[in-house]
């Protein structure tokens, strides 16, 4: 099938196709079939109308329109790998001529990958913070160990830092009882915070079925963030004990028979964790140098729908956590922007950054005709399982039954075109080492930090 190409911008083409009626003719034949099947006409069984009745009853045209529908699809396929573009996006298909038993032509404008060089990748460098001590991360997983194997002993005394209560929370404001802040049988371990301010100073001191009154904000649910008079009740208090850290204690909690051999597999564990923070830290600096060093038009209409479907996913999120942007803002530990239209400017910002990072990877991918095999599939399924709480077998299920087949192909691509890149990289920490960048950390986690 004849086809020309035009260049209406870096990041836009214009495909013309011309079909022959000898290429329709399978087409036409699966279109009439189909009808015949579809319309009751008396004198003809069902699945037997003849052409022409069909053609004096609905028309040709519709049976033609019918036939290009099937046909343009593989025909505009042949003529992409012609012109040797790679499409983003969907077509805009348009007939432009159409005679009957002879030619059918067709144009479609479609947003294709812009043409661009990438530098070399010796040239790219980036700079991360050393690996960090893990001694004071150790002693934290140790004290959360005791924690959970804490035993608890209901006691007849005044609450105390360190006991566990048994407590109901009232929320009032103007004397009225507010819905939305009442909770009852709370368990909560004085001193550990993470509730409601001025809650550990309210309770200590109180013994069971005691009550004390104290003012603070609101936290999660509708009314975070607002003023509330609290009423808070003890209901029980419980003395906590916790374990020794001894060989005894090392055996409950672990495979190792001694103090010194748990500390030390833990100790490997969250070293462990902080190389591949590192590691992961050291290909998000590297891609941001190649997008950096990388110029190129980003499709202007590929761009608008990235930005589009990320504004609706931010909206929809905060819809489901109850808030509002404003507010949101205003809990934020990181400040991200101090309003509305700085926030809404930075998505934008961050997603054009996205979309050049996968333009520049799948460019990576082609050129170095990079493919997947199953051994690459079966490694996404478990880094998935292993980061939801899953089984491999529910996430390839999940793969299958929500068509991400491509998807998570396309991100395998992706990952292993990064890590094509960062093995020719240079990258130091501040110290002046340089960071071994071999182990392989999911492209998906760089693509989103840009």
């Amino acid at each position: 099938m004849p086809s020309t190409v035009e260049q209406l911008s870096p990041s836009r083409v214009k495909l013309t196709v011309e079909i022959p009626f000898a290429d329709l003719k399978p087409h036409l034949e699966k279109a009439y079939s189909e009808i015949a099947k579809q319309v009751t006409i008396p004198g003809f069984r069902k699945g037997k109308v003849p052409h022409l009745v069909i053609d004096q009853r609905f028309g040709r045209g519709m049976v033609i329109q019918e036939a290009i529908e099937h046909a343009w699809p593989s025909a505009l396929e042949a003529a992409v790998t012609e012109a040797n573009v790679v499409p983003l996006g969907q077509p805009e298909v348009e007939v432009t001529r159409l005679e009957d038993g002879d030619v059918v032509e067709l144009t479609a404008e479609v947003d294709v990958r812009p043409e661009f060089t990438v530098p070399a990748f010796s040239t790219l460098s980036a700079t991360v913070e050393p690996q960090r001590a893990v001694d004071e991360e150790v002693d934290e997983r140790i004290a959360m160990l005791r924690q959970r194997f804490a035993t608890t002993t209901e006691v007849d005394r005044p609450a105390a830092e360190g006991d566990q209560v048994t407590i109901s929370l009232v929320g009032k404001r103007d004397g009225e009882t507010l819905q939305d802040a009442t909770a009852d049988d709370v368990t909560y371990v004085i001193g550990t915070g993470g509730m409601i301010d001025g809650l550990d100073e309210a309770v200590t001191g109180l013994s069971a079925g005691d009550t004390a009154e104290f003012a603070s904000t609101l936290v999660g649910g509708p009314l975070e963030g607002e003023p509330a008079d609290i009423t808070v009740t003890v209901g029980k208090v419980s003395e906590q004990k916790l374990p020794e850290v001894d060989d005894d204690f090392a055996q409950l909690i672990s495979e190792f028979d001694t103090v010194e051999e748990m500390r030390a597999d833990l100790t490997k564990a969250v070293e462990q964790m902080a190389a591949s923070e590192q590691v992961s830290n050291g290909r998000d600096k590297v891609l941001e140098a190649l997008v950096d060093a990388t110029d190129f038009e980003v499709p202007e209409r590929v761009l608008e729908a990235e930005v589009a479907a990320r504004k609706e996913q931010i909206t929809d999120q905060l819809q489901r956590a109850g808030l509002t942007l404003e507010r949101y803002l205003e809990q934020a530990e990181e400040e991200e922007a101090d309003t509305a239209e700085e926030f809404w400017a930075g998505i934008e910002t961050s997603t054009e950054r996205s979309l050049r990072a996968q333009l520049i990877l799948d460019k990576v991918a082609d050129d170095a005709e990079v493919g997947v095999e199953q051994s690459d599939l079966s490694e996404l399924l478990l880094r998935k399982a292993a980061q939801n709480g899953t089984s491999p077998e529910q996430e390839a299920q999940h793969m299958m039954e929500h068509n991400h087949v491509a998807a998570w192909m396309q991100e395998i691509r992706r990952n292993k075109a990064l890590g094509l890149i960062v093995a020719e990289a240079t990258v130091t920490d501040t110290d002046g080492n340089v960071i071994d960048l071999a182990p392989a950390a999911p492209v998906t986690e760089a693509v989103e930090a840009e």
